[in-house]
């Protein structure tokens, strides 16, 4: 399998997100780039989700249809060619970190899944839908983590 490379300008791996992301601070999604997508990648999707929350995998930002040959995102945008789901708060797009006050710090998920067919999801997946999704066309995937704390 292809190994996609994801990044982050405004964090490293495992290391703390900026309250500029956070669903109480701006609520703005972060910048992304990625590279190495197969060359026969239909599509590619993005999921944001805290394992760590108290009620189970929490999705934060599902975008399915990117365009397998873009590179990245803008701070507050959507990728080239995507469709944002809705995220556990029940809105349509990015929802930043907002773990329980006192909570030791979660763990932010980003996950880029590179697919040979593209994916059909409802409008208000389950993290664990998605992944059930992705899994069957998966290609190749990259991940990269954010640490948040209250």
């Amino acid at each position: 399998m292809t190994d996609i490379r994801l990044s982050s300008s405004a964090f490293n791996d495992h290391s703390f997100i900026t309250r500029r992301y956070a669903y109480e601070g701006e609520n703005v999604s972060p910048p992304l780039t990625w590279s190495g997508a197969p060359d026969d990648a239909a599509e590619l999707v993005l999921l944001c989700e805290d394992p760590d929350a108290p009620s189970g995998t929490f999705a934060h930002w599902i975008v399915v249809g990117i365009d397998p040959h873009s590179d990245g995102v803008e701070a507050g945008q959507v990728p080239s060619g995507g469709t944002e789901l809705v995220n556990g708060f029940g809105e349509r797009g990015w929802g930043g970190p907002h773990p329980p006050p006192g909570d030791e710090a979660h763990h932010y998920v980003f996950r880029l899944y590179a697919l040979s067919e593209p994916c059909v999801l409802p409008d208000a997946p389950r993290a664990d839908q998605v992944h059930q999704e992705v899994e069957k066309r998966e290609l190749a995937d990259a991940s990269l983590v954010g640490l948040y704390r209250r």
